[in-house]
């Protein structure tokens, strides 16, 4: 279609006020390969057809629009991200005087497409991802882009009604949510998480992340879970993991992989083994091992996982919380040599040899230091007799499983 259909078409969606389809009209799904393709000639000057019935603001709106989708089918990453943002900002001042709330969607693709684009243009500049670069100057713009649009739904005065349709008369709010969770996206590609806050804050504050659709909740308590773990708030992260998780769509089983791969860890440091049908069903094998081993206390083959995949779990972000579950295959692995010597003294030398037995050979000094750590946080109940170097363990309920499992 050339621009004058596409302008038809835009136009007509905008006269009806219809929100879904003026969306998918604004939205930018993919950048072509560019192979040969010659750079387009794009017209200069304002598009005129538009600024009769909508104003000069729409007409602005309007040509970046056009230039974005001839510049993306040619395969120009980089320009084609620079007339989105003109699109963007231009798209950003009229919504905020805009009635209503019918834009709201088209706000959405536009966000959407904006993060596309930025990716695409990164890429671009980079050498397609292959040569080690990971300047990101085009994502990191995009957020001020981003931000502007997150502050014109938040703080529009109409009262939000999360069951009205969208409409002339609705509530900016609902688009709140959903650029929330696409500048999470963005925040967590650039490794800045410290301005997840000043998102989180001011929408909880309102209870606007109790309000929209679903996949939107989903969407924003899989953030906040790692949000969570990264900043050690583990019952805060598996209540959040776990909801994202229970209400993530049957059939999406590659988001439902995404979310165990932070949740699992999670419930391994908080006592609860997940089933191997689970890790089996979701492809998480690697984790197979671990739970075994904090199961049986088998420290070697503990550590021996973590070497294996240490570099996956550190891409995740997990291995450091991984590493934390070890101190429940200590106490497992002291309860089973308890259970074989069947007294409640139990000399360190013993212990030593268990170690020893394992691959793990350590002196009596640290064998002190594990326990007085499992008696300090509750895994081990009893003392250390330090002079006669034995390990002098409660009569009653010596590994009290309340203190593994977390409340």
């Amino acid at each position: 279609m050339n621009r004058a259909g596409r302008r038809q078409e835009l136009g007509a969606a905008l006269a009806s006020q219809d929100p879904y389809h003026a969306a998918s009209l604004l939205t930018i799904t993919t950048v072509s390969s560019r192979q040969s393709k010659p750079e387009p000639r794009l017209p200069q000057g304002s598009e005129s057809s538009l600024q009769d019935s909508f104003g000069n603001e729409w007409s602005g709106v309007l040509k970046a629009w056009l230039d974005t989708q001839e510049l993306a089918m040619a395969g120009y990453a980089g320009r084609a991200y620079e007339s989105q943002a003109q699109l963007h900002g231009a798209f950003n001042q009229m919504f905020g005087s805009s009635t209503g709330n019918w834009l709201v969607p088209a706000m959405h693709a536009i966000c959407k497409s904006t993060h596309r684009l930025a990716k695409a243009a990164d890429k671009e500049i980079n050498g397609g991802g292959g040569g080690g670069s990971t300047d990101q100057a085009k994502l990191q713009s995009a957020v001020t882009l981003l931000q502007e649009s997150f502050s014109r739904t938040y703080n529009d005065r109409k009262e939000y009604n999360s069951d009205a349709p969208f409409g002339s008369d609705g509530s900016k709010k609902a688009g709140v949510l959903s650029i929330v969770n696409e500048l999470f996206v963005i925040y967590f590609s650039l490794n800045t998480l410290r301005l997840c806050k000043n998102l989180v804050r001011p929408i909880e504050a309102r209870k606007l992340h109790e309000k929209g659709t679903m996949g939107e909740l989903v969407t924003y308590k899989y953030y906040t879970g790692r949000l969570s773990l990264f900043e050690d708030q583990y019952a805060d992260a598996e209540q959040n993991l776990e909801y994202a998780f229970e209400n993530c769509h049957v059939q999406a089983i590659k988001n439902k992989r995404v979310i165990l791969r932070y949740l699992v860890p999670v419930k391994l440091y908080r006592g609860r083994l997940p089933s191997a049908a689970l890790l089996q069903k979701y492809g998480l094998t690697e984790y197979g091992p671990l739970v075994d081993s904090m199961r049986k206390g088998d420290l070697r083959t503990f550590n021996d996982t973590l070497v294996r995949f240490q570099d996956k779990f550190i891409r995740q972000g997990t291995y450091l919380l991984l590493e934390k579950c070890k101190a429940i295959c200590y106490r497992n692995l002291f309860k089973r040599i308890h259970f074989v010597v069947g007294k409640s003294q139990i000399t360190l030398s013993h212990v030593a040899n268990a170690f020893k037995g394992l691959g793990v050979p350590i002196d009596l000094d640290e064998i002190e230091c594990i326990l007085a750590n499992l008696i300090f946080r509750g895994y081990v109940r009893g003392y250390i007799a330090h002079t006669k170097r034995v390990l002098v363990l409660s009569k009653r309920e010596p590994f009290p499983v309340a203190a593994v499992i977390a409340k």
